[in-house]
């Protein structure tokens, strides 16, 4: 990922990066990605612009490239219900821009039992750097106290192992 799009997109409020003019993506052609590492994600181009993107405030762009790796990850199974916990939650991010709470509860409650779902038998994300339990944590209490402002609903840092530079 080169740089950070000039806006993150907001229904009703920017353009639509993909489908406006104006977007940022616009007449952007979208790659296939490879599968994701689920012991390296880290390695994976596009978790880490998910990853950042999210860190970022970018909770419509971050979806996007998460999904992106649900796709590759054949969107059944425990890594895919773990990246469609993601989703969920970048979902949430949006619901929160959008000042709805009632979209950041209904998301946060689908990331929950989506994350729920991907935990192996040892009580391990399948995805290395998916720290699920502190994950849950942070979503179960957005579940009962969804923000309502402007802002991130709750930080991906808790989630990642590792720090992107």
């Amino acid at each position: 990922m080169a740089a950070l799009p000039p806006y993150t997109y907001v229904t009703g409020q920017t353009p639509h990066p993909v489908s406006d003019p104006r977007g940022h993506a616009y007449g952007h052609r979208v790659e296939p990605v490879p599968p994701l590492d689920p012991a390296h994600p880290e390695e994976s181009p596009a978790w880490r612009e998910a990853c950042t993107l999210f860190n970022a405030g970018y909770y419509w762009e971050a979806h996007e490239a998460w999904e992106s790796l649900w796709h590759a990850a054949g969107r059944t199974g425990p890594v895919a219900d773990c990246l469609k916990g993601l989703i969920k939650w970048a979902a949430a991010g949006v619901k929160v821009r959008e000042g709805r709470a009632a979209g950041i509860k209904r998301h946060c409650q689908r990331a929950t039992e989506l994350l729920r779902s991907a935990i192996g038998p040892d009580g391990n994300s399948p995805i290395h750097s998916v720290n699920v339990g502190q994950t849950l944590t942070v979503l179960e209490d957005a579940v009962q106290n969804p923000p309502v402002v402007s802002g991130s609903p709750v930080a991906v840092r808790p989630i990642l192992n590792w720090t992107l530079k």
